[in-house]
């Protein structure tokens, strides 16, 4: 059996979830960082995301996070709901990391497609999501499960 075919989505604990939003946050800031935000607006749209969807450490209502598991081991986490206006039907896949020793072997793709049926499941009609700049490998494995294009933010320093 390949190792995307035991990929489960399992919902972190309190104690998973309050270890997490740290790294989580660290990583969204360095990834605005690698896509030109200066350090400053980084760290400052890092904690605007985090008191925003996660008041008091808690997810706000209808977002899911999940630790990603193969074989019960922990290989990344997914956090899904709804987009930023919580309106419509659409959700957003807010971020998605599978860990480096578990790359390259199909997981993240069985990771989109679960997440898919948690939407579905919630009687959700769209997924979307953000790619930054420069991480091609995102790109390539959005396009091979079927995300397209919407609109394209570009950026030059001055």
């Amino acid at each position: 059996m390949s190792p995307a075919a035991s990929v489960t989505l399992v919902d972190k604990t309190p104690e998973q979830l309050a270890a997490w939003l740290p790294i989580s946050n660290a990583l969204y800031e360095q990834a605005r960082i690698d896509a030109g935000d200066i350090p400053a607006e980084a760290a400052s749209a890092a904690a605007s995301s985090q008191a925003r969807f996660f008041p008091d450490g808690v997810p706000v209502d209808g977002h899911r996070i999940f630790t990603i598991t193969v074989d019960e081991d922990d290989a990344g986490w997914l956090w899904i709901g709804p987009t930023a206006d919580g309106t419509g039907g659409d959700w957003w896949i807010w971020d998605i990391e599978v860990h480096e020793a578990f790359r390259r072997r199909g997981i993240a793709e069985a990771t989109m497609l679960l997440a898919e049926d948690v939407a579905r499941a919630a009687g959700v009609t769209a997924i979307g999501l953000n790619v930054f700049g420069g991480n091609d490998t995102a790109r390539r494995l959005y396009d091979r499960v079927g995300y397209s294009v919407t609109s394209v933010h570009m950026r030059k320093h001055l």
